[in-house]
């Protein structure tokens, strides 16, 4: 079965949200709680199985940047276990942020298994290193504190936003309590800007590239 990766609701401060966005109603899903901060790439929301993959939209249109993360998925997917998927970041294709020094062009951020519950971040990033796939970077980690959250200064030309999620399990259903994100103002959010223009592939930092 294939599900849709939930949509991430926009932290109060973040200055990115727009008239169809949602705002977390309550935070008190993270207080008391360890969370990680993670940055928030410019790429396409994309889901693996063992024996599928799609975008945030179920319904994938072919794209080059697209045949090569189906190429990755080959590469993982025996690795995968039955009825779970393991979602990341597809950055092959340069959207509104252009970058030049990738740990690889698949960052996983999370997986989901058989029951439809998020793993604990430990265990993604275990996964991430078993499959020799990269995380995205980590801003902060550690009890759950607003003021350092919003004392946090990404740099608009080079950062999408960040993602605060609880570093422990999340069932599907408690998803919109425990995952909120901080947008950069202005970014374009749509997929049409990008999938109708030529490719250009992200850059990758030279240990990758020999």
């Amino acid at each position: 079965m294939r599900v849709k990766y939930p949509s991430i609701p926009h932290l109060p401060w973040s200055p990115g949200l727009q008239n169809d966005d949602r705002r977390i109603t309550s935070l008190s899903g993270f207080i008391g709680k360890e969370v990680v901060v993670t940055e928030k790439l410019d790429g396409e929301n994309t889901s693996l199985y063992r024996d599928d993959l799609h975008a945030r939209s179920l319904d994938m249109r072919p794209h080059p940047s697209r045949t090569w993360v189906k190429a990755e998925r080959g590469r993982v997917a025996h690795d995968i276990p039955l009825g779970w998927r393991f979602c990341g970041e597809n950055v092959y294709a340069v959207h509104s942020l252009k970058y030049d020094d990738l740990d690889g062009y698949f960052y996983l951020f999370s997986v989901w298994d058989d029951l439809n519950v998020s793993r604990p971040w430990d265990e993604v990033r275990g996964w991430a290193e078993r499959l020799s796939l990269p995380t995205p970077r980590e801003l902060y980690r550690g009890p759950w504190d607003e003021a350092a959250l919003q004392a946090l200064d990404p740099d608009p030309e080079r950062m999408e936003g960040y993602v605060v999620r609880v570093t422990a399990a999340i069932p599907y259903a408690d998803f919109g309590r425990k995952v909120a994100k901080w947008v950069r103002r202005g970014h374009v959010q749509t997929d049409q800007h990008w999938l109708s223009q030529p490719v250009e592939p992200n850059g990758l930092k030279r240990q990758e590239q020999s």
